[in-house]
């Protein structure tokens, strides 16, 4: 398991990194397009639409995302959709996790169904202007994201002993989240206090809104991050499975990496501007 698990990470780096450090706009965008379709199918499937119906479903966020290029290029055009995903996840998120409504059924599943479109395209728009604004920029969101994860984790497996959604994933903490709130903040404000001259997403938070807003920000992205990474695991609960999918041998499905970064990026991108 271990030894399938380096394989797949391997692999996924050395296409990842080249691409987007290195590669044009275009080349970039069709992989995070590609990212964005299968996560999708995935979604299709935790809501119970198997088959081709899932296919078409991912078909149907591919074109949702090619039709939103027709917006334009830059924050300006995306804006809208970046706002659409923000107040799905600001609204929907916590309502969600604390009622427990069933998902794949009724009224729930067919707004999930349309939500998920807006969801993803916007995640595509996010990282898409993200890579345009710069590499370091794009880098520093999935940080966010990574650091928080992994710093849950060792803080979890530390210190954890009251848990933050039992019925949802017994294994996170109110600690582990702590933990990994501490590691962004410390990377935040040491990014800060470096003044680097690359765009992050930390130095254009600090010059646009302060360094104690600029830590606000970073919590409230740390903590919809976590939002994502329920409402996820919440979906494969429901659904009766471990894994989104087993597309990535030994790290479950796409969305099961990207889950996190669902809501991180549209709010990420609407606070900087």
């Amino acid at each position: 398991m271990l030894k399938t698990r380096v394989v797949t990470a391997v692999v996924l780096l050395a296409v990842f990194v080249p691409v987007t450090l290195y590669a044009p706009a275009a080349g970039f965008g069709a992989l995070i397009g590609l990212v964005v379709v299968l996560a999708a199918w995935e979604w299709a499937r935790l809501l119970n639409l198997n088959g081709m119906t899932a296919v078409g479903y991912a078909a149907i966020a591919a074109l949702a995302v090619l039709a939103s290029t027709r917006l334009g290029p830059g924050m300006r055009a995306a804006r809208p959709l970046f706002e659409a995903a923000a107040v799905f996840w600001l609204l929907t998120g916590p309502f969600v996790l604390a009622r427990k409504p069933r998902l794949a059924h009724g009224a729930w599943r067919v707004f999930l169904f349309l939500a998920g479109i807006v969801v993803f395209t916007a995640c595509w728009h996010a990282l898409v202007v993200a890579r345009a604004i710069g590499v370091s920029f794009v880098l520093s969101i999935l940080i966010v994201v990574w650091l928080a994860d992994i710093g849950a984790y060792f803080s979890g497996k530390a210190f954890g002993k009251h848990k933050l959604a039992p019925a949802i994933s017994p294994g996170k903490t109110w600690e582990g989240a702590f933990g990994g709130w501490i590691a962004v903040i410390v990377v935040g404000v040491a990014a800060l206090a470096t003044h680097a001259l690359a765009p992050t997403l930390f130095t254009t938070l600090g010059a646009r809104l302060g360094w104690a807003r600029a830590v606000l920000v970073l919590t409230l992205i740390v903590a919809f991050s976590i939002v994502g990474d329920l409402f996820e695991s919440m979906l494969k609960r429901q659904a009766g499975v471990k894994d989104s999918s087993g597309l990535l041998p030994g790290h479950g499905g796409v969305l099961d990496r990207v889950d996190a970064l669902l809501p991180a990026l549209p709010l990420a991108m609407l606070f900087i501007g």
